[in-house]
This record gives C-alpha cells, sequence and structure tokens, in this order.
C-alpha cells in the first residue's frame, strides 16, 4: 500500500509592501509536483494559484495573477523548497 504525505502550511511573505498570509497544499496523485495557494488581498478577495515544479524553479502555471503575486515568486518559491520534504 502506497502512503500519500500531506503536506499544509502557512507563510508570511511581505508583498505589495504589506506582510500577507500564504496557503500552501500540496496535491497528491499527480506524476508532477504542484502546490495549490491561495492569499487574500487589502480588500479581504481571496486569489489562487499554482505553483509547479519544472526543472529545479517552481513557477506560477496560471496566467493571471496579480502583479503583486508575480512579484514575490522567489519568495514563494523558498518557502514551498523549505517545506517540502
Amino acid at each position: 500500500m502506497a502512503i500519500l504525505k500531506h503536506i499544509q502550511f502557512t507563510c508570511l511573505i511581505k508583498a505589495n509592501g504589506r506582510l500577507k498570509e500564504f496557503n500552501f497544499r500540496k496535491k497528491s496523485g499527480l506524476p508532477e509536483l504542484v502546490y495549490e495557494v491561495d492569499v487574500s488581498d487589502e480588500k479581504g478577495n481571496r486569489h489562487y494559484f499554482s505553483m509547479q515544479l519544472n526543472g529545479k524553479k517552481w513557477s506560477i502555471t496560471e496566467k493571471d495573477v496579480a502583479k503583486w503575486i508575480q512579484e514575490v515568486t522567489a519568495e514563494v518559491q523558498t518557502a514551498i523548497e523549505e517545506h517540502d520534504h
């Protein structure tokens, strides 16, 4: 029987001039490594996007994410690398 490890964590990242709580959840059962991420903006609207491992680099899979999220892709990648074991 295969054991699937469930990884879920929250990390504070400074984005758009403020600390924001990014929530991460690793998707299991896929051939590629993918994390679903959500974060709220100043108005309380939730933004959802996925990060996928391509070689050694994590990248956002969606094309229409907010600019302030795109600007912290490196920090989001670092958070994933620190928690993904």
